[in-house]
């Protein structure tokens, strides 16, 4: 039945009917690079179409470009400090596209909303929507992605935009497939995956079938020279990951000497009992280069409370924030108005654009190596003129978990070019035809 189904789906890809207009890079803004013009051009023309590139590459320009093409009535889905950072973009290419929360069916034009408002508006009146951030499909509760896929099912074109996703992360390309209408999660999973004790992984022979079917509606990008352009502007200065291992006295019951993390319960007492320590060295960090702006990542209360009473000036984006106080801080931090922010991956590792600061500090990790990755990308991005040194700060014992993060980012940088190759050879395929 799987192999039937990836064959339906791989004869799909080959008659994949043209959702939006007839347009080429030459009729998109001249701001936009060549790169990012023909990109934008083929995703006008798909309709329903994702684009996967790193951090740094002008995603939000191109989706502008193309909601600004795409409908007479566009809106643009955001978190809410990404709002903001968005009409900013959107007024270096002449488009007046404001932030609303009023729902309803707005008028004609390129609106933007953040996502806790998405309920407010009537589809039925929207031309086209874009997810950005979309990657919210997968992190988010099973309630909030089937609240985006089923709104903005009706609406005939959709724009899906994120970082270069995993490729052996099921439920994010099964949500993004199915938030654009190419396949339900379930017939993409029966496809493409096999669930063991482990949970959804990718079939070993499913993995070139899936590849190429997805290049007929996605393109993934790390770089220009993915898609034969020049790197020029795109060279990223360095990243140091400098570990900052601490010698902490742990007690572990029934053990001498503490020789490993015992599982989520022991993790989490390691990480308490260690936390004195580690905050102590984050604050001697930014006590050292006290010019710098600098980005503290923390897992725990804690650990946030701990660093903002120790540090002068430094400002705390907790989950008890109201969406718009968490907005002003993270874009005062953006503006220079803040020169130490103290916040989790989970609230702020998606979206923003740090590249005015290049230190920052992991005050413990946790084994998500999407939000480590994230939360580099918000300095190390393409834009970043100097060397960007992220430490990472952890007892010994702990020095586990940055090895398993580690090991994760081997296996999705080479899974992931492996993906962009294949989208890469579509793009040269098109362009032949």
């Amino acid at each position: 039945m799987s192999a039937d189904y990836a064959d339906f789906l791989a004869a799909k890809a080959r008659r994949v009917e043209q959702a939006g207009p007839d347009i080429d890079a030459g009729q998109m803004h001249p701001m936009l690079h060549d790169w990012q013009a023909e990109l934008t051009a083929w995703a006008v023309r798909t309709g329903r179409a994702a684009l996967w590139e790193d951090t740094g590459l002008g995603k939000t320009v191109q989706q502008i470009e193309w909601a600004r093409h795409s409908g007479d009535t566009s809106l643009i889905v955001a978190p809410l400090a990404v709002c903001h950072q968005t009409a900013r973009e959107a007024a270096k290419l002449g488009i007046d596209a404001r932030y609303t929360r009023d729902g309803g069916a707005p008028p004609p034009g390129v609106w933007i909303t953040n996502y806790e408002q998405v309920a407010k508006f009537d589809p039925a009146s929207i031309d086209a929507v874009v997810l950005d951030e979309a990657s919210i499909l997968k992190n988010s509760d099973g309630k909030t992605r089937r609240l985006l896929t089923d709104h903005f099912a009706g609406v005939p074109r959709r724009l899906a935009c994120t970082a270069t996703p995993a490729p052996n992360e099921p439920e994010e390309l099964c949500s993004q497939a199915e938030f654009l209408g190419h396949a339900t999660r379930a017939n993409m999973l029966a496809a493409y995956f096999v669930h063991d004790d482990q949970g959804w992984r990718l079939k070993g022979h499913a993995r070139g079938p899936m590849f190429a079917w997805m290049a007929s509606w996605a393109v993934a990008l790390r770089r220009p020279s993915d898609l034969g352009y020049p790197d020029t502007g795109y060279d990223l200065p360095g990243l140091e990951i400098v570990p900052e291992l601490l010698p902490v006295a742990i007690e572990a019951e029934g053990q001498l000497f503490p020789t490993d993390l015992g599982g989520v319960g022991g993790r989490a007492k390691v990480r308490r009992d260690t936390l004195d320590a580690r905050c102590g060295r984050a604050v001697d960090l930014v006590a050292a280069e006290p010019d710098e702006p600098w980005l503290l990542w923390c897992g725990l209360n804690d650990e946030a409370d701990v660093l903002t009473r120790a540090i002068p000036g430094a400002v705390n984006v907790g989950g008890s924030m109201s969406p718009e106080e968490k907005a002003e801080a993270l874009l005062g931090f953006a503006d220079g108005h803040i020169r130490v922010l103290v916040t989790k991956p989970a609230i702020a590792s998606q979206g923003l654009n740090w590249q005015h600061c290049a230190r920052m500090a992991f005050v413990g990790l946790s084994d998500s190596y999407e939000q480590y990755y994230q939360a580099i990308r918000r300095c190390y991005r393409y834009g970043q003129t100097r060397v960007v040194r992220a430490h990472i700060v952890l007892s010994e014992l702990e020095s586990q978990i940055a090895a398993n993060v580690a090991r994760k980012e081997r296996d999705a940088a080479a899974m992931t070019g492996e993906l962009v190759a294949a989208m890469a050879a579509n793009t040269h395929h098109r362009r032949a035809a």
